[in-house]
């Protein structure tokens, strides 16, 4: 894919896999909308893509965990006069710990970034690009989808709701010209595990270039989904297949 000339909303852009995404994008003549709470980290990384590559870099300030907050993205990019080409939903959050023990609001906050934005984001720019009869999206979700992970219940559902989304809709989008990858990363080195209470927890991470460079090999593949790293292949595979009980010992032995 031709990514020149053409314009890439990032969410969750200020650090991890949305800033190597956004990175790896502008290295490839993108133009950027780096979406995300932290304005002042967007500014910075914005004022570094655009002076390295000379691309054109805006900052789009949200948090993407309020209701209705995916539609004011849109509203504003649109003010701006810019059109979105390839999106890649990022932004999300885990909450570990069991779910009876949970702060309600913090679970709400967690499915609404994770899968309401995430799919009105989705659902709007889809409908643009396949009138557009180009375009792509990648969403991230995570080697979690495929299987129930006791301690991270809720997060591993909602990814599990990105990866069915995002293979349904890429054999909906080829229709249309517009490409759609589901990207499944294991623990990876970023914030996430700090995030979600449990900054320990697997040691053994893949780095946010790995699991990027990952992603644009299989969107150039046409694939509709991609697990990073050969170990979490494995891993994805054997879940699928394995007795449920051994597979929830697993998972929480893995987290815990």
């Amino acid at each position: 894919m031709e990514y020149r000339n053409r314009t890439a909303l990032i969410t969750g852009a200020s650090g991890g896999i949305g800033e190597q995404f956004a990175r790896a994008l502008a290295s490839r003549g993108a133009d950027l909308i780096l979406v995300a709470r932290s304005e002042d980290k967007l500014v910075a990384l914005a004022d570094e893509l655009a002076s390295r590559h000379g691309v054109r870099a805006e900052v789009i300030p949200a948090d993407l965990s309020i209701p209705g907050a995916a539609d004011k993205v849109v509203a504003e990019a649109d003010s701006r006069g810019l059109r979105v080409d390839v999106l890649v939903n990022n932004a999300g959050f885990g909450t570990f710990g069991y779910l009876a023990d949970a702060d309600p609001s913090r679970i709400r906050d967690e499915v609404q970034l994770n899968v309401g934005t995430l799919t009105d984001f989705t659902t709007t720019y889809l409908k643009r690009m396949a009138d557009a009869g180009t375009g792509a999206i990648v969403n991230i979700a995570s080697n979690a989808a495929f299987q129930p992970v006791p301690s991270m219940a809720v997060y591993a559902a909602t990814k599990a709701y990105v990866l069915s989304l995002s293979e349904a809709l890429w054999s909906e989008g080829k229709r249309k010209g517009v490409r759609v990858l589901a990207v499944c990363p294991g623990a990876t080195d970023t914030e996430f595990f700090d995030v979600a209470g449990d900054g320990s927890a697997m040691k053994s991470r893949r780095t946010t270039k790995q699991v990027v460079d990952t992603a644009f090999k299989a969107l150039d593949a046409g694939k509709p989904s991609v697990v990073d790293g050969l170990v979490n292949r494995i891993g994805a595979y054997g879940a699928r297949f394995a007795p449920r009980r051994l597979v929830l010992a697993i998972a929480e032995r893995t987290v815990s």
